[in-house]
């Protein structure tokens, strides 16, 4: 029997995919809830259940033995008050039923940089902090999801007595297929319908992204982070801004993310051109080269997701993170983001998602 034993809310998505993999790698049992349409990783136990409907998911977890809880899903709504109403619902509805017996264990709430920033509909309109953000900058005067989504958890650790973690990790690079937010699978698209169809490989976001310093989350090491909060005591009843250590600006990685594909990428001129407002043509042009090249996926519309990278490339300002917090608490790993993209692409291609180079 492992000694350790995970729920992981969102199993299926970037940040589950890697989580579960992690875990089962190192010895857990996991089990997995999601809505049942993606494969999970070998040797995660799947749960399909309704997060927004309390009766199913108590049906579902009723009995479950698990020590630690791990929230990674989100439901994206057409406004914040939606977005709070049915997120922070997620995890209540899930810490009601799994709560009572997690006592003595750990939940971890994974979140973002939109602590900081605000939640798209308001995004960077207010008083936005000096970066790099810091944990002690605390929240911004607007309505946001992620706040609801903390006090929920906040208030169950304290009701059932579990110790939490909070993880606010910057755009996340890793491997999911059907991800409403993934902008390393977006590019890799991108790139090959550039590569395939002779488009120019145009940066679609601000001249502040393009020209600022940034930096990103792969979701490996976001998978280590959340492990090491739920089982050291310099992680319990903490936030963490987590991201991979390294630092760059787009001016200089763009190149290079163009040179893995074999194409040029086009001069910037300081126009924002969203990537959205450009593929009209795509879901035509990428059943084409899936054809073509006996890809597994058809529908464009399962592996990118334009107005998310286009959300993050446009940004008007320089956005990114500070570490010290989690470096003095002793999680001390690090990740080389052009190795991010680069491993991921990698992987897309040996599973036959986009062409090989």
């Amino acid at each position: 029997m492992s000694a350790n034993k995970a729920l992981i809310v969102g199993v299926s998505g970037v940040i589950g995919n890697a989580l579960s993999e992690h875990l089962l790698g190192q010895g857990w049992a996991v089990h997995g809830l999601s809505r049942g349409r993606t494969a999970v990783a070998s040797g995660c136990v799947p749960l399909t259940a309704d997060l927004t409907n309390p009766e199913q998911l108590r049906d579902v977890l009723h009995g479950l033995d698990v020590d630690r809880v791990f929230f990674a899903a989100w439901s994206r709504q057409a406004n914040e008050k939606e977005n709070i109403r049915v997120n922070g619902a997620i995890v209540r509805n899930v810490l009601d039923a799994v709560g009572p017996s997690l006592k003595g264990g750990h939940a971890a709430l994974v979140t973002g940089l939109k602590h900081y920033l605000g939640p798209f509909e308001a995004y960077a309109t207010g008083t936005v902090p000096m970066t790099p953000f810091r944990e002690e900058q605390g929240r911004q005067a607007v309505d946001n999801f992620y706040y609801e989504q903390e006090d929920r958890l906040f208030e169950a650790a304290e009701r059932h007595g579990f110790s939490w973690s909070v993880h606010r990790p910057h755009t996340i690079i890793g491997f999911a297929i059907g991800n409403a937010m993934n902008m390393g699978v977006t590019l890799a698209v991108y790139a090959t319908l550039c590569r395939e169809t002779g488009q120019p490989f145009v940066f679609p976001g601000s001249p502040a992204q393009w020209n600022s310093l940034t930096d990103m989350t792969d979701a490996r090491l976001l998978a280590r982070h959340l492990e090491w909060a739920s089982t050291s005591d310099g992680g319990r009843n903490e936030d963490f801004n987590v991201v991979n250590g390294d630092v760059f600006r787009w001016k200089w990685l763009w190149p290079r993310l163009a040179a893995y594909f074999g194409i040029e990428a086009a001069p910037f001129d300081g126009t924002t051109r969203p990537l959205a407002d450009r593929m009209a043509d795509a879901p035509a042009q990428w059943a084409a080269i899936a054809a073509k090249h006996q890809l597994r996926e058809p529908n464009i519309d399962k592996l990118a997701s334009w107005w998310h990278t286009d959300a993050d490339l446009g940004r008007p300002m320089e956005v990114l993170a500070d570490m010290t917090k989690s470096r003095k608490a002793g999680f001390l790993d690090f990740q080389s983001t052009p190795d991010a993209f680069f491993d991921l692409f990698q992987r897309l291609e040996a599973e036959q998602i986009i062409p090989k180079r």
